[in-house]
């Protein structure tokens, strides 16, 4: 059985307030260690009203405090909006704070809109395009390379262990080629995965950091005592992903019963492929589905993605899924 983690997005409900997304995550968090989930992941975000985790970096560190054993990450940091250096420090400042415990997953992506990241860099200067060598750039400012001909601190030295995430084909040929662990979007992005995956393996050259290669895969769970409780705690997260891909995103929104039937039937499609790594369910339903996504993937680590509107909802959701972990691995 893979290990498991947990992707926050640190939701805010139409409801809520930053500061309580803030204090969920960290108690869920918590919650996680508790269940012994392995990995905490939090994911840069820009000009998104309905999640709170902009500030990557900040949010780990308040959830490091929250917690003492997990590993906590960015699930990830969108590099092309950074300067290396100052992704070393930050992450260099974290590793102080939280020895053993800190990953850094790196992505390609903006993370948001033009006009977002014109406010986030100022020009465009620094683009995607240049992500390999930004990723080499930041390996060397964590390494304390003399050849930089200046320091990151804190940061140099930490060697603070690098991811890179993709939903494509590119990341896994440069996870493959710098000798990175891999973790793959599959939660909202499917279509390449299983590709993607066996090209990270067959091209992977051992590193520094890692031997052999090291994949993990994102799937989305919602897990309740009944199968009817596990679809509607679901439907918040589908209308999300319905309002984003019709331009129109928000903060999150109560459950809606039959909320996937009411969508035309195009939409439901949309919704249908988009979301098809996914597990609704009870204990059982789910501990079926992990296992059939572990056994298809071949991962080393499944990272859980479960944006749940009622709080509580979303911590039973998680402790079912650690259970369902446990079936899964008695059975397989």
């Amino acid at each position: 059985m893979p290990k498991l983690s947990f992707l926050d997005l640190v939701p805010v409900t139409d409801r809520g307030t930053i500061a309580q997304s803030l204090a969920h995550a960290a108690d869920l968090a918590r919650h996680a260690e508790a269940l012994g989930f392995h990995r905490y992941w939090v994911a840069e975000h820009h000009g998104m009203a309905g999640i709170a985790s902009a500030a990557t970096a900040v949010v780990l560190a308040h959830i490091g405090h929250a917690t003492s054993t997990i590993r906590i990450g960015a699930g990830g940091i969108m590099l092309p909006n950074h300067a290396p250096m100052v992704i070393a420090e930050q992450f260099g400042t974290l590793e102080a704070l939280f020895p053993g415990r800190i990953d850094l997953g790196l992505g390609r992506a903006p993370g948001s809109d033009g006009i977002v990241a014109r406010a986030l860099r100022r020009n465009l200067a620094s683009d995607e395009r240049q992500f390999p060598q930004d990723v080499v750039e930041l390996q060397a400012f964590l390494a304390g390379d003399d050849r930089l001909g200046i320091r990151a601190v804190p940061g140099e030295g930490t060697k603070v262990p690098l991811w890179i995430l993709g939903s494509s084909l590119f990341g896994a040929q440069l996870a493959a080629a710098l000798g990175l662990p891999y973790a793959f979007a599959s939660h909202f992005a499917p279509d390449a995965l299983d590709e993607a995956l066996d090209l990270y393996r067959r091209q992977f050259k051992p590193s520094e950091q890692l031997a052999e290669p090291y994949s993990a895969a994102a799937f989305n769970v919602f897990a309740a005592d009944t199968r009817e409780e596990a679809e509607l705690i679901a439907t918040s997260q589908q209308q999300a992903f319905v309002a984003l891909r019709t331009g129109n995103p928000g903060r999150m929104k109560p459950p809606v019963a039959g909320y996937k039937d009411s969508l035309p039937p195009n939409a439901r499609a949309i919704l249908d492929h988009v979301l098809q790594c996914s597990a609704i369910g009870t204990v059982d339903d789910v501990a079926a589905g992990i296992d059939a996504f572990a056994r298809r993937t071949g991962v080393d680590e499944v990272i859980v993605a479960s944006s749940v509107y009622d709080h509580d909802a979303r911590k039973h959701s998680l402790a079912l899924t650690a259970q369902a972990a446990q079936v899964s691995a008695r059975v397989g």
